[in-house]
């Protein structure tokens, strides 16, 4: 029990958080001097609020998530298998990444995953006030798709530490401020660029570059989009909520999901509601990212 809470208390994320808000700042400081309008405070605010929600919804989770890391660990048959080599290192990194992408993707295409997720993607700004907004619902579930590292083998120290090395990665891809880099950094890495593109709202764009640290994932699976200049990113969602209220934010997916849900008279139709991806109803237009894009000759 030690260990877990010395995990907790180490984590990567709460240590870096001064050095996250001092990036606010800078950054917030710079698009007031170059009257850029990257900030709206109002939205900021929200955004902190909803920071504080996910450090407390996240905090029984993770401690369930990471006791379940140790007893998985313990009960392998690969335990010892890898130990703390630079290349097991590798190897977990790309594991870690290849996780996150099918997390993150999910996020996006089962309904009561995006209403965990969603808030993340409210805001209509790109700063890194945003990057701190994130899903509180999806905290209940995260640490569940990362349970397959230590069973095969991987200290849950390092699954812990790998995770936040890539959040902290992300962090820095929420900002307007950095361009196109090297088209070989572009190829491979997630940047800016490839994340602007995520927050957008344009049909073109929609659940596109799910990737954390790695592109490489949504060009295999086919989920990667450019951002093109012709196109300029628009922020925020399909259908924009009227609030700065951190608790309306967070609830607000859920509330129209619960709706859909009693709208529907077949259990099978409630189902759907719940399992398949935002934009889908059963008495109207179907509005998934896939059937917009395939209906505008759009996307990738």
């Amino acid at each position: 029990m030690s260990d877990i809470v010395s995990l907790m208390q180490d984590d990567l994320i709460m240590l870096v958080l001064p050095l996250f808000l001092l990036t606010v700042v800078i950054e917030s400081a710079y698009s007031a001097w170059r009257k850029l309008d990257w900030y709206q405070w109002q939205d900021f605010w929200g955004s902190m609020g909803i920071m504080l929600i996910t450090a407390l919804v996240d905090l029984l989770p993770k401690l369930l998530g990471i006791a379940a890391m140790f007893a998985l660990y313990e009960i392998s048959p690969l335990k010892g298998t890898f130990g703390r080599q630079w290349w097991a290192w590798v190897l977990l990194f790309l594991l870690d990444d290849f996780l996150y992408y099918c997390f993150h993707r999910a996020n996006h295409e089962v309904r009561f995953m995006w209403a965990g997720h969603v808030n993340h993607h409210s805001s209509k700004y790109m700063n890194y006030g945003t990057a701190l907004r994130q899903g509180v619902g999806e905290r209940v579930y995260k640490y569940f798709f990362w349970l397959p590292l230590p069973l095969l083998g991987f200290e849950p120290a390092m699954v812990i530490t790998m995770m936040s090395i890539s959040l902290f990665y992300q962090f820095w891809i929420h900002t307007r401020a950095i361009g196109k880099l090297h088209p070989l950094i572009e190829f491979i890495f997630n940047t800016p660029s490839h994340h602007r593109v995520h927050h957008a709202s344009n049909i073109r764009y929609l659940d596109c570059n799910h990737g954390g640290t790695l592109i490489i994932w949504d060009r295999l699976c086919g989920t990667f989009s450019e951002e093109l200049e012709r196109e300029p990113v628009v922020y925020g969602l399909t259908h924009n909520i009227a609030t700065f209220n951190p608790v309306q934010i967070v609830a607000h997916e859920y509330r129209n999901m619960l709706r859909d849900v009693r709208s529907a008279d077949q259990w099978r139709d409630k189902l759907r509601y719940l399992l398949l991806a935002p934009g889908w109803r059963h008495n109207g237009p179907d509005e998934r990212a896939r059937i917009l894009r395939r209906q505008t000759g759009t996307g990738y």
